[in-house]
């Protein structure tokens, strides 16, 4: 069975030969490695583990007799997240880039997992902690009885230091410092390297057979587990969240009065159709939208009650006009995808009907699935 590392990587490029290390005792060498990483973390992995002169990876190799032949893993198996126009965040430092990375995760998961004959070792020791947290989601979604979920553990004073890569088979003494800074001296025969297996439910064997042709989100892995006749969307306006399937979804003030007014104009709707799904004739064109802004003004108000209103009503959801509506309405749905999916996020959110300039907008949901919680 072909044995393949997916592992996430920070700055500390000695977590992978570390990993590699206890796995080389265990009797469990890789066939083959994929490091998920940032930018900033594939330079340095490049400079540690591949430098052609004293790079970590080929030492660690050569001090245990490997051949790098039979291992699959070079450079550009360092693979790095890329955002919606192909640009790479230098680190994962907000909701969006996080979103990227969780995204690569997904990816290279469901491709590790794809044939029965590989079994996948996700490492989630290196990195930010929010990238070891996507690893393990991804683990969670994809993950089959043969895989495993590791996190290593190394003695905290070699732990701590940028020169210890592994334990060489002939004990060295190399400089470490403590807490305080001061340097002194150690054999790395004291140094321990623990691999823990981390325990994980997996949702893999709970999916159809369409879930697994192409790699999709948490979101939309879960949801598919839902199997509510006629589930109910919650609008809370006290907590800001949209509740859908046993999913909360966090909302900007500005996007949550915009949602709830089109689900009251959807509520008070006088229409006889039965099937909300086939109809748009409570929606309503942009002119008629824009005759609502002191209504939508006043849901924001009523949401985000602490604000000074006052000093922002020649701006935003205050003042609202074409050109901020879309742009509300765009990263309202955005929200909803990275919440719930791709596949729920179109039933939920605000669509479009018809042709300019006669398009209109509102919410395909039907009314009866709507409930809404004031404060």
């Amino acid at each position: 069975m072909k044995r393949i590392l997916l592992a996430v990587c920070g700055l500390t490029p000695q977590v992978i030969t570390e990993t590699l290390y206890a796995l080389y005792f265990r009797g469990q060498m890789p066939h083959a490695i994929r490091i998920l990483t940032t930018r900033q973390g594939k330079a340095a992995c490049h400079a540690a583990l591949f430098h052609p002169a004293d790079g970590a990876y080929y030492r660690f190799l050569q001090e245990y007799g490997l051949d790098p032949a039979a291992i699959d893993f070079s450079p550009y198996h360092l693979l790095i997240p890329r955002d919606a126009s192909g640009r790479v965040p230098d680190d994962i430092v907000d909701e969006e880039e996080n979103e990227y990375f969780l995204q690569l995760c997904m990816e290279q998961a469901f491709a590790a997992t794809r044939h029965n004959d590989t079994q996948v070792f996700f490492s989630i020791a290196g990195g930010r902690k929010t990238m070891g947290a996507c690893l393990s989601l991804a683990a969670q979604c994809y993950g089959r009885p043969q895989d495993r979920l590791f996190h290593v553990l190394v003695s905290a004073e070699f732990e701590r230091n940028p020169d210890f890569f592994f334990p060489p088979r002939q004990s060295q003494e190399i400089i470490l410092r403590d807490a305080q800074g001061n340097p002194y001296r150690k054999e790395t025969r004291f140094a321990k390297v623990t691999l823990v297996t981390m325990p994980f439910f997996s949702i893999r064997n709970y999916l159809t057979a369409g879930h697994l042709q192409h790699p999709k989100t948490p979101a939309s892995l879960l949801l598919a587990l839902v199997r509510e006749a006629k589930p109910e969307l919650t609008i809370n306006l006290p907590a800001k969240t949209l509740s859908w399937k046993g999913v909360e979804c966090d909302l900007m003030p500005t996007q949550l009065a915009i949602y709830t007014f089109f689900a009251l104009h959807k509520q008070r709707a006088q229409c006889n159709v039965a099937d909300c799904a086939k109809c748009s004739e409570c929606f309503l064109t942009l002119p008629e939208i824009l005759s609502h802004g002191e209504a939508i003004a006043d849901l924001y108000r009523k949401i985000d009650p602490e604000r000074d209103h006052d000093a922002m009503r020649s701006t935003g959801i205050q003042a609202l006009d074409a050109e901020n509506f879309n742009a509300y309405k765009s990263k309202l749905r955005r929200r909803l995808e990275r919440a719930f999916g791709p596949q729920e996020a179109a039933r939920l959110a605000i669509i479009s009907h018809g042709r300019r300039p006669n398009t209109r907008y509102g919410l395909a949901l039907p009314r009866k699935q709507l409930r809404i919680l004031f404060p």
